[in-house]
């Protein structure tokens, strides 16, 4: 069995995001497993300034939110699907 490629990309949906989990492949500030919090969509007034594609990921242990592209989920150099 080969290994998978690490640039390899995997299938993400956007609409499949939310409350999904995520471990980060190099933690930083003691924040390893994050969970989507929100997918962003431009078309509520509250989200007309966030591009489409952006979700909030928020951190377990510190509950710290971030705002990032979802397609950057697909590195698997940098996430790991689920929690490990």
């Amino acid at each position: 069995m080969v290994p998978p490629d690490k640039s390899q990309k995997r299938p993400l949906s956007n609409k499949k995001l939310l409350l999904t989990k995520w471990t980060a492949v190099t933690p930083q500030h003691r924040e390893k497993h994050f969970l989507v919090s929100r997918v962003h969509d431009p078309q509520l007034p509250s989200d007309q300034t966030i591009p489409k594609n952006y979700i909030e990921l928020e951190a377990v242990l510190t509950k710290r939110r971030y705002l990032l592209s979802w397609t950057d989920l697909k590195d698997l150099t940098r996430w790991l699907q689920g929690w490990q």
